[in-house]
């Protein structure tokens, strides 16, 4: 197990450096810097003078020296003006250059200045992560066992009423986007066309103070839309151990059908979707973009939209690399969950 983890932990190092790369190189193309330093500077830029901030600030370096210094493992630009003042990368955190660091990358823990929200990238997604890792709470603890159990209810006797409704109402909640319920559950239980004013329709407040009267709508868009795919994963899976020869041994043998569920039936169907409950880390973090901007959420999603809408190339890195890492862990923690939950799997 040992040597498992540390390949997959290599590996997981490699696929996250190449797809940094690929985020820096796209976000660093010529129209996006073209579009930072007029926004930077003055929408009136010439030609000549967008070279000349580009200049000024490292982003006419070669591409792989400025991916080396956002990584950290290449010292930073300096940069000598006719003045005789230098200005570079790691200056900033300096008076001058002799003091100041020669590496600041994210291997340092610098993750660069948002030019949106003017301060630190690295406190920033921080603060806007424990906004965003709250709801995502929520809604995980709300949908998951909700989830597993109507799964494990349809998957109990296939093709029974109850499956049908079950199975039902999984692809309506699977089939509705969020922006679509979202709207819907604002209309009924925040506004006054239903009558039923028992929610707020926007969650700003539940940033500082989180409630049940802000905080419900959007933990239940996020839960109706996640809520599906895994009730009909359950199913189709403990369907499938429900008709295996072991089973039915159990029952010839008169072991009770409660029992032939819980001790038996139970552990091997949880193996395929515990795989798909790992992945939903992954839509949490991303997927919450359209409900924390319908609600006015100011988490990490609706963050991401603002650094992609106004061309923040650090804090759009840093979203990108939380995001990279989030996928990569959750994996890793799928891959070893899985060999637990099925004895069968030996890692060479």
């Amino acid at each position: 197990m040992g040597m498992f983890i540390l390949r997959r932990t290599g590996i997981m190092l490699l696929t996250a450096l190449c797809l940094t790369f690929v985020v820096f190189y796209l976000t660093n193309l010529y129209p996006n810097l073209e579009k930072l330093a007029k926004s930077e500077g003055n929408m009136r830029m010439t030609d000549v003078q967008v070279q000349s901030w580009l200049d000024k600030n490292g982003y006419t370096q070669n591409l792989f020296i400025r991916y080396g210094e956002w990584l950290g493992v290449v010292p930073g630009f300096i940069y000598k003006h006719e003045d005789e003042t230098v200005t570079g990368r790691c200056i900033r955190f300096s008076n001058t250059s002799e003091t100041a660091p020669r590496f600041c990358g994210i291997l340092q823990g610098d993750f660069g200045f948002s030019t949106t929200f003017k301060e630190n990238v690295g406190p920033l997604i921080v603060r806007k992560l424990k906004l965003t890792g709250l709801l995502m709470l929520w809604a995980f603890l709300l949908y998951v066992p909700l989830a597993l159990l109507l799964g494990v209810l349809a998957g109990m006797r296939e093709g029974s009423k109850t499956d049908r409704s079950l199975s039902t109402f999984a692809i309506a909640t699977s089939a509705t986007p969020e922006y679509v319920s979202g709207v819907i559950l604002i209309a009924v239980f925040s506004s006054s066309a239903f009558g039923l004013k028992w929610f707020k329709g926007t969650s700003a407040s539940a940033m500082d103070n989180p409630g049940f009267a802000n905080f419900t709508l959007p933990v239940l868009t996020i839960a109706l839309f996640g809520i599906g795919y895994i009730t009909r994963m359950t199913r189709a899976s403990m369907a499938e151990v429900m008709t295996a020869q072991y089973i039915r041994t159990a029952r010839l043998k008169g072991v009770s059908f409660p029992a032939i569920v819980i001790k038996h039936a139970l552990r091997n169907a949880l193996i395929a979707p515990f795989t798909i409950i790992m992945l939903q880390f992954n839509y949490l973090l991303t997927g919450v973009v359209i409900t924390e901007i319908l609600f006015n959420y100011k988490g990490f999603g609706w963050t991401l939209v603002q650094a992609a809408g106004n061309n923040d190339i650090e804090l759009l890195l840093s979203c990108s690399i939380v995001a990279v890492f989030v996928v990569l862990v959750t994996q890793l923690i799928s891959d070893i969950g899985y060999v637990y939950l099925n004895p069968r799997i030996r890692v060479s």
